[in-house]
């Protein structure tokens, strides 16, 4: 019986390990998934529960209705999402953009300025952007937008940079253009970086729109303003809890999307 050696074997074993690999983790990730799933929708429920048959003032029964707390929820949501949306539409032409020709000379200062631009407190932008353009929900989602689009835009530098070179060159070798090898190799292995990215100012986003209810922009930070105005400390928590609820359900959306786009074997 003769055993394979050299370097095609090791090729063999190599592929093997990271099938095996693969294959054990998708699982895991899916058991992650759902147990997320199940926490943020538990917590919400038990929201929902408490002001049905809590002993609460007037004022914290008309704050903390059914009815305005899936109407809160829902506008926070969709103000993360708007968000989101402007960021991805911005961050990753721009971290593409980034990754070619005479523009990637200013990747690394830009990335690095990202980085430190996060670090900064989201609530000096959302002031400066309310009074320069006013209050409401646009100049909030672009404020939101300006202070997610930092970790997108050095994760999608990340990504495609950490891609190996060797299959951008067997690309191009084969004929495909520039574009396609971007579209079809450079890109796919780049998702897993670029969606942690997305996921994160995700998460940063929903988070920091509970400023949302001191500039009239509406969602859950209502309640935080309420609370925090008036003194009901059932108001104020009810609405803390139903946002890290509702980050964690977006968190969970985001990571079934990067399943879903991660191609097999990553």
């Amino acid at each position: 019986m003769s055993i394979a050696t050299g370097p095609a074997a090791t090729e063999d074993v190599a592929d093997a390990s990271t099938t095996t690999t693969a294959d054990g983790a998708a699982p895991m990730r899916r058991g992650r998934a759902v147990g997320q799933l199940v926490a943020c929708l538990a917590v919400f429920g038990a929201l929902l529960v408490y002001v049905a048959v809590a002993d609460l003032s007037s004022v914290e029964a008309r704050n903390l209705s059914t009815t305005r707390l899936l109407t809160l929820s829902w506008q926070h949501f969709l103000l993360a999402m708007a968000a989101a949306l402007l960021v991805i539409v911005l961050a990753i032409p721009l971290g593409i953009l980034l990754t070619r020709g005479p523009m990637r000379r200013f990747s690394t200062p830009i990335t690095a300025v990202a980085g430190f631009g996060q670090a900064a407190p989201a609530i000096g932008l959302i002031v400066i952007a309310a009074l320069y353009f006013g209050t409401g929900r646009f100049p909030f989602v672009c404020a939101l937008a300006v202070y997610g689009i930092l970790p997108v835009l050095a994760n999608v530098v990340t990504g495609i940079d950490g891609v190996d070179p060797r299959l951008v060159e067997a690309a191009r070798g084969m004929g495909m253009s520039a574009f396609s090898t971007l579209v079809r190799v450079e890109l796919p292995l780049a998702i897993p970086v670029i969606m942690t990215g997305v996921r994160t100012a995700l998460v940063l986003m929903t988070g920091t729109a509970a400023l949302g209810g001191f500039v009239n922009a509406g969602g859950l930070g209502t309640l935080v303003n309420t609370g925090i105005k008036l003194g009901l400390d059932n108001v104020l928590i009810v609405g803390a809890l139903a946002i890290a609820a509702l980050a964690l359900f977006i968190d969970w959306l985001a990571r079934i999307i990067e399943m879903a786009a991660t191609p097999k074997g990553l």
